[in-house]
């Protein structure tokens, strides 16, 4: 990390430098044709005859092209330096926002790599721990069960992953189906405690309540808003799931008591890759897909997301949804 940021603040030392150079080296352009300009005037001026009836007509003659001269050398000064400026703020946005997404990517493959490795390890050790020991009933049950989970959070990933670049691409066909969002919701909070039995899942659902959406994408979507929950408040909290029906919307609020999000995050959590910088984030595991794939799939489903503050501290995720009436 360290080294990255000593390439990256001597690329921004060796980018100013040569743009001071040129905006240098132009103004010394410039210098050298006004005085070239100048010492030629003067000479023209020398060798006119000062007996001359024409003498006069001549020196305004003189005069009058020194400057234009001057005129023109300033005017094309002028210009090169605005196109010099503005294509270096160009170029600057864009080896910028090139930089970020190289260490955002960067930053993604090292947590990729990590979230991949870790239940395919866990997966190995529990079947390998199963081919060679003398295990109860009871035991192998656990272990089975352990590595289902591991292979089911395998598969949200790679889910996550593929449906990430489809989305991305416009490679995905969305599909509309009407479903008992009440009932669709339950079924995967229950799964929920099922994987987390420590955990305290408060679920206020509003019974059938509908709504037309991709039965895939909604469940992706709702699924990286509970991990997320899970992932960034304290083991010891309640977490709230309420889902009600408003006018015309179906309102879902996911309610945590975590760390919260700062008001500068919360315009940022959406992005590809994004995570916050607060600790609890930095020692959480993720790839900044889960937000991002919540927010996007919303969206193509002509819904709104949002995020508030909880008021005893944490977070308030708010996914609506158009009703069938």
């Amino acid at each position: 990390m360290k080294n990255i940021k000593n390439n990256r603040n001597l690329f921004y030392t060796i980018y100013w430098f040569l743009l001071a150079y040129t905006i240098t080296a132009l103004c010394w352009w410039l210098i050298e044709l006004y005085s070239h300009n100048m010492t030629a005037s003067n000479f023209r001026i020398k060798d006119l005859d000062i007996k001359s009836i024409t003498y006069k007509v001549d020196y305004d003659l003189i005069i009058k092209k020194r400057n234009s001269n001057t005129f023109q050398f300033l005017g094309e000064g002028i210009i090169f330096l605005g196109v010099i400026i503005t294509g270096a703020i160009f170029l600057f946005k864009i080896l910028v926002k090139e930089l970020k997404s190289s260490a955002e990517q960067r930053n993604f493959m090292m947590a990729i790599t990590h979230e991949l490795k870790t239940p395919i390890a866990v997966s190995k050790l529990n079947l390998e721990t199963i081919q060679k020991h003398k295990l109860t009933e009871e035991q192998q049950n656990k272990l089975v069960s352990n590595t289902l989970f591991e292979t089911n959070r395998l598969d949200t990933l790679c889910n996550n992953l593929l449906i990430s670049y489809q989305l991305d691409e416009n490679a995905f066909k969305v599909s509309s189906n009407e479903i008992n969002l009440s009932e669709f919701l339950t079924d995967i909070i229950k799964t929920f405690q099922y994987h987390f039995p420590a955990r305290v899942i408060i679920s206020k659902i509003q019974e059938q309540i509908f709504v037309k959406a991709d039965v895939f994408l909604l469940e992706i979507a709702l699924n990286n808003l509970l991990e997320n929950a899970v992932k960034y408040s304290p083991k010891e909290k309640p977490i709230t799931i309420s889902l009600s029906n408003k006018n015309i919307y179906a309102i879902l609020d996911i309610i945590d008591e975590g760390e919260g999000i700062s008001d500068l995050d919360k315009t940022l959590v959406f992005k590809k890759f994004y995570r916050t910088g607060n600790e609890a984030t930095k020692t959480a595991k993720g790839t900044g897909l889960g937000l991002y794939l919540a927010s996007k799939i919303c969206k193509l489903h002509d819904g709104k997301i949002t995020i508030q503050n909880n008021p005893v501290g944490g977070s308030i995720f708010t996914f609506a949804l158009n009703t069938i009436v």
